[in-house]
């Protein structure tokens, strides 16, 4: 391996899992010092300049401080696709992909299918669906300015194919919403979970998009799946992601909200992650 990304993984090897360390310093590596996959991996002397070589250091300090990589270059991959974040929204994760590859399974034979999306976060679920069902008229909404502000940079970077507006869901009536697709990655994790979770997460990603309080870890799943029975067509279908810790409660949930055909599905790391239910 170049010398490059082996100081670079030395670095990181005291802030980070082995795993992770190798996973940021190829990332540096190819994105900021633009090294192939064949100069990586052969070591080829290379000369840096003094301006990347110092571009380098400023992130490796920045990640000792348990600053997440993709908050430092402004950009997360997600679904094939390259996102720009910012510390006012959630980083995308590979389980919210599996949900996204669920709903295209489904939908991808359905034509001009009407999906709206709760939560938009930096776009990614409805940008992504946009992309992959280019037939589909795709919404989306949150309660933050700033994740508008940030998912609406992705909309226009892939061709603007989603409207975005302004709504607390908990509060908020949407007039005139009829839908066939449900989605929604709302906050899920309770506030007894924060002493599990990894610094980089906890002081940087923001608590509106994360936290709910014990006493109701359902609240927005509940709400959502309500007033889905008024947004929803005939035979429409909810799709949320959800807390590992609480799938049989969701789909018990679900069901006393009198959705039929309920599914619960596992991540790749083998969590209960998905639910999809059906509108009578």
């Amino acid at each position: 391996m170049h010398p490059v990304y082996q100081h670079i993984k030395k670095e990181l090897s005291s802030f980070y899992a082995e795993g992770e360390a190798s996973a940021m310093a190829k990332w540096i590596s190819s994105d900021i010092l633009h090294l192939s996959t064949m100069e990586l991996y052969t070591g080829k002397d290379m000369n840096f300049s003094t301006k990347e070589w110092k571009e380098v250091e400023d992130i490796l300090a920045r990640l000792k401080q348990r600053e997440p990589l993709q908050y430092i270059l402004q950009e997360a991959p997600f679904c094939g696709l390259s996102f720009h974040v910012e510390k006012g929204v959630l980083i995308p994760r590979p389980e919210t992909e599996e949900l996204v590859e669920w709903i295209v399974s489904d939908c991808q034979k359905a034509g001009k299918v009407r999906i709206l999306d709760i939560g938009t976060g930096s776009g990614c679920i409805p940008v992504a669906l946009a992309e992959r069902l280019p037939e589909a008229e795709v919404a989306s909404c949150d309660i933050s300015a700033e994740a508008l502000r940030v998912a609406a940079v992705n909309v226009k970077r892939y061709g603007g194919k989603v409207t975005l507006f302004q709504a607390d869901i908990l509060q908020d009536e949407l007039p005139d919403c009829r839908v066939d697709v449900l989605v929604s990655n709302p906050p899920y994790i309770t506030e007894s979970e924060r002493g599990e979770m990894e610094a980089n997460v906890l002081d940087w990603e923001p608590e509106l998009a994360l936290f709910v309080p014990d006493t109701d870890p359902l609240c927005f799943y509940r709400r959502i799946a309500r007033k889905g029975f008024d947004w929803l067509t005939e035979g429409g279908a909810l799709y949320f992601e959800i807390n590992r810790a609480y799938g049989a409660e969701t789909v018990r949930m679900l069901e006393e909200c009198g959705y039929r055909d309920i599914a619960l599905r596992k991540d790749l790391s083998g969590n209960d992650r998905m639910i999809k239910a059906v509108r009578p």
